[in-house]
């Protein structure tokens, strides 16, 4: 629980998903404008669609073990074509680039030590209605960037405010 008075913003992602890609602008501004008073909080939906992305999942609540996941989901994000082609190999080698230890990563991705994290991630989206990433949920309200994300930043700012 945090002591802000603001309420948390869930970022629903799949970090193989080219909007999240983009969207992670709106989290980078949206954490510029309010510093340590917002949590962001990244919560895993990855879609079928996307080869690795439950591994991309799996790896990255490994690197929020290690307290860096945000550092190595935007890495992630940032080569998603990468991973796409190259699986497991290539967030290892993500992980050791952003200070992750890369053989812990390779040992929760064999190991499947995070699935349960990811599992339920996945079935609460599913049931407050996430369809698609990327989603966020402010102060109760779901907003899905999946068809726009325009105008997002600004709804979020006004819930946050609210």
């Amino acid at each position: 629980m945090s002591d802000s008075p603001l309420p948390r913003v869930e970022f629903w992602c799949d970090l193989l998903c080219p909007d999240c890609r983009t969207a992670l602008d709106d989290v980078r501004a949206l954490r510029e404008r309010f510093g340590d008073a917002l949590t962001v909080e990244l919560r895993h939906f990855p879609l079928e669609k996307h080869k690795y992305a439950y591994p991309a999942a799996e790896a990255t609540a490994e690197a929020f073990e290690q307290g860096r996941g945000w550092e190595f989901a935007e890495a992630v994000l940032a080569r998603l074509e990468d991973v796409e082609r190259g699986g497991a190999p290539v967030l290892v080698e993500i992980a050791a680039s952003v200070g992750v230890d890369a053989e812990e990563v390779d040992t929760a991705l064999i190991d499947g030590r995070h699935m349960l994290w990811v599992d339920s991630d996945v079935a609460e989206g599913r049931a407050i209605g996430v369809k698609g990433t990327p989603t966020y949920v402010v102060a109760g309200q779901r907003l899905d960037g999946g068809q726009s994300q325009d105008g997002l930043r600004e709804r979020i700012v006004e819930l946050l405010g609210a």
